[in-house]
């Protein structure tokens, strides 16, 4: 019964709202019309007021009367003949909104509702969830509840957790399903991601002993690897992660998505002047080689935001090219070059940096093959410069 009335107060409100600005029983047909007569009438007050002050004479002033009464009279005539056609133009909308509305409701009601139909109790809904993942979720824990050493339940809906932020429930789910189910590259690799979400993007020890199981079943992920690098970096082991980043660059396809992350990397633990020493560990080359930081250039770095240091970057980059240009025999500052371009993302200047430093060591010899295997690595375009 409540939700019939419901319904009567919702057609109400909906029939209400449409018949409101047709309330108004006449309509205004023409406003014109009406205008005219509310003019005419104030140019005859306006021709007696000139006449009590002799403004004009009694035949002007009978002539303008008889003229301006007449244009009055047929302005009236014209309004009243128009609400005589029309008296109520609005009467049948109102009357079929009125009786369309509610007929057209409860009808549309009969044939697709279902008023009498009882409200589906949640465990109705778990037997039958269809399409709907909360109850999905719902039927599967309370599987599991049940039958704990499922591990397949376990491995199915640990990644719905981790999807749905559900981060602890994600780690347990995942160790049960590896504790069941045994080592696998997915659930190894769905344990590692909640685990640094958990630490919030820190590669801790437990983290690290996971993506290493990872490497022992494939060796080449380079997910796995990216991150055991990135645990040396946020150790402090510039040297080490460097390596190890440069060594998954080098396994890596020319057009791998993750490749321009990694070489980021490489530039922040092999070039980056905020590590004492990175430059020449990263290249053998002499520490007063043109291009390396000084002392005064590492000590600044050390109390810069991340922004600051990566101008300070850019800026040592685009010192480097210049003293290239000047003495263009140094093969490693070369390299440096070619590699800094590609990861501030600047390829054109990479490719030019490339040209230059192939005109400087050609092609055919073997530093020249250096130069190009290395814009092969970095994805940058060699037609044309290997002759």
């Amino acid at each position: 019964m409540v939700i019939w009335i419901v319904f009567a107060v919702i057609t109400t409100a909906i029939i209400a709202s449409l018949l409101h600005p047709l309330a108004s029983g006449r309509v205004r047909f023409n406003d014109g019309a009406a205008a005219a007569g509310r003019v005419y009438r104030d140019q005859l007050l306006e021709l007696d007021r000139e006449l009590l002050a002799n403004e004009i004479g009694c035949n002007e002033y009978e002539y303008a009367r008889a003229e301006t009464a007449r244009r009055l009279f047929k302005a009236s005539e014209q309004m009243q003949e128009e609400c005589r056609r029309l008296p109520h133009p609005h009467r049948w909308l109102r009357l079929a909104i009125a009786a369309f509305l509610p007929l057209a409701s409860i009808g549309l009601y009969g044939l697709a509702g279902s008023p009498d139909m009882p409200s589906l109790p949640l465990q109705a809904r778990l037997e039958d969830p269809g399409q709907d993942i909360a109850i999905l979720v719902a039927r599967t824990e309370r599987h599991l509840a049940s039958q704990p050493d499922d591990g397949r339940g376990w491995d199915v809906i640990a990644p719905i957790y981790l999807r749905a932020g559900r981060i602890a429930d994600a780690r347990s789910a995942y160790r049960n399903a590896l504790r069941l189910l045994g080592p696998d590259i997915h659930r190894l690799g769905g344990l590692a991601e909640a685990l640094m979400a958990e630490a919030q993007g820190s590669v801790d020890k437990e983290t690290l002993d996971v993506l290493r199981q990872i490497v022992q079943l494939e060796p080449e992920n380079p997910r796995a690897r990216f991150y055991i690098a990135l645990s040396s970096e946020q150790a402090g082991r510039r040297d080490e992660a460097r390596q190890a980043f440069e060594a998954l660059a080098k396994q890596s396809p020319p057009d791998a998505p993750w490749l321009p992350l990694v070489n980021q990397h490489i530039a922040m633990n092999g070039a980056n002047p905020a590590a004492p020493g990175a430059v020449s560990a990263a290249s053998g080359a002499d520490p007063a080689a043109p291009g390396n930081p000084t002392q005064q250039d590492v000590a600044a770095a050390e109390i810069m935001n991340a922004g600051d240091r990566q101008q300070m970057i850019r800026g040592m980059v685009e010192s480097l090219d210049a003293k290239l240009s000047a003495d263009p025999n140094n093969f490693e500052g070369w390299m440096r070059l070619v590699r800094s371009y590609a990861v501030l993302n600047d390829r054109d200047r990479a490719a030019g940096a490339l040209k230059r430093g192939l005109a400087a060591f050609p092609p055919a010899g073997e530093q020249g093959r250096q130069l190009l295997a290395l814009a092969r690595e970095l994805g940058i375009a060699t037609e044309g410069m290997a002759q």
